[in-house]
């Protein structure tokens, strides 16, 4: 059993303290292997305050009852009108994105009943789950959410003789497709036993199909490469751009094939582009701090780029976690006088966790203190365990979607390169991601300006640089509203875009990809701030890629003369090319 670390100096006390955490730390991480990660303390207060506080409301089940038996009558209503005048029976509404019942089969019988039936449920157990007088907001989104869970299991369209699609499919096919579909299981199901990655993966390899860019890496450390991309213009503009991507994902998201390669698309703009690639910890890395990426990774990028480009003010750029740290490092710069930042630019980046979306179910100090027990164990949170939260939050798209898809229809969806790079997965240390769920996500500190850096509380109020923020329409990783809270947080200026997509697809949204748009507005330091939903009347869409206005704004907010290409490197000054981009970070799996 692995113990608290212990002072050489230690007093008895100490050693007993020390020895009593060890063996709560033990017994929550045995928890947590049965139960899967998720606390069963947390369900269960939520289910409880649900329960007593409905149980309190006799007003709300007699509202209930009604509503049951009402649903009832509609149910029989709309099954009479179908068998004798189908075209007067009018269909229940969808929920907005639901794309399970689109085909015209869901309005035949005996399909049209089983939607039918099916709707009314999920309508009902909204309104049981919603609007309890009492029950914490955060345990009515948790018993609300998993009730959504539950009804999804059962869906019609997840069971073969009640969707027409697949009976459909089987009959013109005599069963072809489910013979496919077992193929299919069995195959994913060998893969995932032999711990191999999803098929098709192979032909997306960093450095070959993806990741393609051509650069150098200049500087390493034990957490972080930084590459430094090669030009691809005969002069480029003055101040370079430094990327800081997640480490809860590979950095290549943002490089991957040549036509939707955010880098390359900046570096053929005439941009001299610096990326950070992460590290993927293991156990050896648990007690790597929060803290740690900020000085081991941007502010050691920034002290390369300073040997490589002397002088130069470096434009910043954030995505996701990456994002809010750039935000904490500007903050602390900001504090300490250091303007080498000339802008910040934050890609479905948060800054702001009081409203973190459905991702917040997951994390209250029961679900904290779980995680901790079993990262302590590990010394790291698997990557299995992060892609499963985020696979429940999108339950029909990437799970009961997938399995009607690939398992009842038996078509084999082809793999492409965004796909590729979500299954290259990544780990989170210990001691780092402890932090970040304490500190951000639990105390809210980077908002409330308690966040401590190097002994000093920072405040985003002191970044004067502007600031570029990117939100995506459906992230359901950093909702664009609470990416919007940018403009109650800085006295900057902020141009923030709100682009078609979700949390990945909505930034990799290269010039001439189809169905793409975005919305643009620019607030002064001296403007008054909206609420997003104002924003959203007052600012039309556009057709097309936010990159291009993106690009666009970074020029504006540099210098106005183009300069030679700085050479790759700084070999004198400690910085000398290391290796090939993308370095050897991307490739550990």
């Amino acid at each position: 059993m692995r113990t608290a670390a212990i002072s050489t100096e230690a007093t008895p006390g100490d050693l007993l303290a020390a020895a009593l955490r060890t063996t709560d730390l033990a017994a929550t991480a045995a928890l947590a292997r049965v139960t899967s990660g998720l606390s069963p303390v947390s369900l269960y207060l939520a289910y409880a305050d649900w329960a007593l506080h409905l149980a309190m409301a006799p007003g709300k089940r007699m509202e209930l009852a009604l509503s049951a038996a009402t649903k009832a009558g509609q149910f029989i209503g709309q099954a009479a009108l179908a068998i004798g005048d189908p075209g007067k029976a009018a269909p229940i509404a969808l929920v907005p994105g639901d794309r399970r019942f689109r085909d015209s089969g869901w309005q035949d019988q005996p399909y049209r009943s089983w939607y039918d039936m099916f709707m009314l449920s999920q309508q009902w157990w909204s309104e049981a789950t919603l609007g309890v007088n009492g029950v914490a907001p955060h345990h009515e989104d948790v018993v609300a959410f998993t009730a959504r869970q539950l009804l999804d299991m059962v869906s019609p369209s997840n069971i073969a003789p009640c969707n027409p699609e697949i009976t459909r499919r089987t009959m013109q096919s005599g069963g072809a497709n489910l013979i496919a579909g077992a193929g299919n299981l069995l195959g994913d199901l060998g893969r995932r036993v032999a711990g191999e990655a999803a098929a098709g993966t192979e032909a997306f390899r960093p450095g070959h199909e993806v990741a393609q860019t051509p650069g150098k890496v200049i500087h390493r450390n034990r957490l972080v490469e930084l590459i430094q991309y090669a030009p691809a213009t005969e002069s480029v503009h003055a101040e370079p751009i430094l990327i800081v991507p997640a480490w809860i994902m590979k950095y290549y998201i943002l490089d991957l094939s040549p036509h939707n390669s955010l880098i390359g698309y900046l570096v053929a703009k005439g941009h001299t582009v610096f990326c950070l690639s992460w590290h993927n910890p293991d156990a050896e890395d648990r007690d790597t701090s929060f803290d740690d990426y900020r000085r081991l990774g941007i502010a050691e990028a920034l002290d390369a780029i300073g040997a490589v480009l002397p002088g130069r003010r470096v434009h910043g750029v954030g995505y996701c976690l990456g994002g809010t740290l750039l935000t904490i490092a500007a903050a602390a710069m900001a504090r300490a006088g250091d303007e080498r930042l000339a802008t910040v630019t934050l890609l479905a980046a948060q800054t702001d966790f009081s409203e973190p979306g459905e991702l917040q179910l997951f994390i209250d100090h029961s679900e904290v203190a779980l995680l901790e027990g079993m990262m302590w164990e590990r010394g790291f949170l698997d990557s299995k365990q992060m892609a499963g939260a985020f696979q429940i939050l999108q339950s029909n798209d990437l799970i009961w979607s997938r399995m009607v898809h690939d398992y009842l229809m038996g078509d084999s969806a082809p793999m492409i390169d965004l796909t590729a790079w979500n299954a290259d997965a990544t780990r989170m240390p210990y001691r780092m991601h402890s932090e970040y769920l304490r500190h951000l996500f639990l105390e809210n500190s980077l908002a409330s300006a308690t966040y401590i850096v190097d002994g000093h509380p920072v405040s985003t109020k002191n970044i004067e640089a502007p600031i570029f923020v990117v939100g995506t329409e459906r992230d359901h990783v950093a909702p664009w509203r609470s990416v919007f809270k940018i403009h109650y947080l800085s006295d900057a200026d902020v141009t923030f875009v709100l682009t078609s997509g979700g949390h990945n697809a909505g930034i990799v949204s290269e010039p001439g990809h189809p169905r793409r748009e975005f919305r643009l507005r620019h607030k002064a330091a001296a403007d008054q701030c909206v609420s997003p939903d104002e924003w959203l009347a007052l600012t039309p869409p556009q057709p097309g890629s936010w990159w291009q206005p993106w690009q666009e704004w970074l020029a504006a907010h540099s210098s106005p003369a183009m300069v030679q290409p700085p050479v790759t490197g700084a070999a004198r000054r400690g910085y000398p090319p290391l290796c090939d981009a993308p370095g050897i970070y991307v490739h550990e799996a």
